[in-house]
């Protein structure tokens, strides 16, 4: 079954452009469309999507608003906000509001194809230009254990320097191939090492062990 969306965004050219480009991809299906805020409730009442793509500069309500009253109607609601703006407020009022993602517009199709497979299945995923945000402030938009990072290598005691490394290359965004250049090894070992790290993690993805990192205070 393909994972049905909802997409909200009030220009007409982007959200056509959008419904196109699902419409290529396999497993993904564009179910209902939004132009505003308040519609968009109404669309995610009727139609019940599996992940609503939420644009945040909507013309009545904010899409942080309009997340907030639909996750009153459904807390398991799983809502990526997809923007052209990278505002701090933006960033954490989205995910203080429950957003699952924060997304840049001009992210990699299959990146966002991925992103959006991975909250359907109850992941998080924040844009890695967002991530310096969240490590600067001390909010509770992921919740931290307060973890020394003493404490986090003793626990993950099987994970190698180079791993931790690499791991840091992860959060901050980094592809394999990038690693790969900043490490000055190949792309075949860069990729090795994130295979390692995931599975030492106990983790499905590379972007469920950024997360994991930034909660339990690595980086």
């Amino acid at each position: 079954m393909p994972i049905k969306l909802l997409l909200v965004e009030d220009y007409k050219l982007m959200r056509v452009g959008l419904k196109s480009l699902f419409e290529k991809q396999d497993g993904l299906e564009v179910t209902s469309e939004a132009e505003n805020g308040n519609e968009a409730i109404e669309k995610f009442k009727k139609n019940h999507p599996d992940v609503t793509l939420m644009d945040i500069g909507l013309p009545d309500i904010s899409g942080i608003e309009a997340t907030k009253k639909i996750l009153e109607l459904n807390s398991g609601a799983k809502i990526i906000m997809l923007t052209s703006h990278l505002s701090e407020n933006e960033v954490l009022e989205s995910l203080q509001a429950g957003a699952c993602a924060y997304v840049m517009k001009d992210i990699n199709t299959d990146i966002l194809k991925m992103i959006i497979k991975t909250i359907k299945d109850g992941a998080m995923w924040i844009d890695p230009l967002a991530v310096p945000i969240l490590r600067d402030k001390s909010s509770t938009v992921v919740p931290q254990m307060k973890m020394s990072r003493a404490m986090f290598r003793k626990q993950h005691a099987n994970l190698t320097q180079r791993e931790y490394e690499v791991l840091k290359l992860v959060v901050d965004g980094k592809s394999n191939n990038e690693i790969a250049e900043e490490l000055t090894i190949s792309s075949h070992t860069a990729k090795a090492h994130v295979c390692n790290i995931i599975q030492k993690l106990v983790v499905d993805d590379r972007t469920q062990a950024a997360v994991k990192a930034l909660k339990e205070g690595l980086v």
